[in-house]
């Protein structure tokens, strides 16, 4: 058991991203450092059918590894996990769950569901950012990290190949930082 809890992470860190956002993340993953005792959660809308190239690209733009998850993956510190097309990126204490449930603002993967569960989950102990994408995925979801006690981030939307997120982010949640993606890597 003490191996177990060993190897969990001392966070979660969920992101969001849609329009623009292959771009910032391929930022914010190369910011962060190889040493992360944190676990990275990427939610990126996508169609619905088709491969998904992002953890490749992740991976090549960064120190750390990036990858799709099976349902029921424990979490892991200073890995990147990215929601498959189709599925809903949910989080418990300790594992990923992958959800073929309804769409949520138009979407699955949707921002919202990975925020809500990492506020629900870790509360003091995760992070919500939200990075360039068009309409408001992640706005609600980034409230709940703020109000479970986390640490809340968006893109700055000057920054942002499209403002819309990160814009309705900064109006419905107040968070924390707005920065560049890079920035919010640190």
């Amino acid at each position: 058991m003490a191996h177990k809890a060993r190897n969990m992470p001392k966070a979660v860190v969920a992101v969001a991203a849609s329009a623009g956002g292959v771009e910032a993340l391929s930022s914010f993953a190369a910011s962060l450092p190889e040493d992360l005792p944190a676990a990275v959660l990427v939610v990126l809308h996508i169609p619905p059918a088709g491969p998904s190239i992002l953890p490749k690209i992740l991976s090549r733009a960064g120190k750390l590894p990036a990858r799709h998850p099976s349902d029921g993956e424990p979490l892991a510190p200073g890995v990147i996990l990215v929601a498959p097309p189709d599925r809903h990126m949910a989080v418990s204490v300790s594992t990923v769950h992958l959800v073929a449930a309804a769409r949520e603002n138009g979407h699955r993967p949707a921002a919202d569901v990975l925020m809500r569960t990492a506020a629900e989950s870790h509360g003091p102990r995760c992070a919500g950012i939200v990075l360039s994408g068009t309409m408001d995925d992640g706005a609600a979801g980034l409230s709940a990290v703020g109000a479970a006690g986390g640490l809340t981030l968006a893109q700055d939307p000057e920054e942002a190949a499209f403002p819309g997120m990160p814009r309705a982010a900064i109006e419905d949640a107040h968070p924390q930082f707005i920065g560049s993606a890079a920035a919010l890597a640190n």
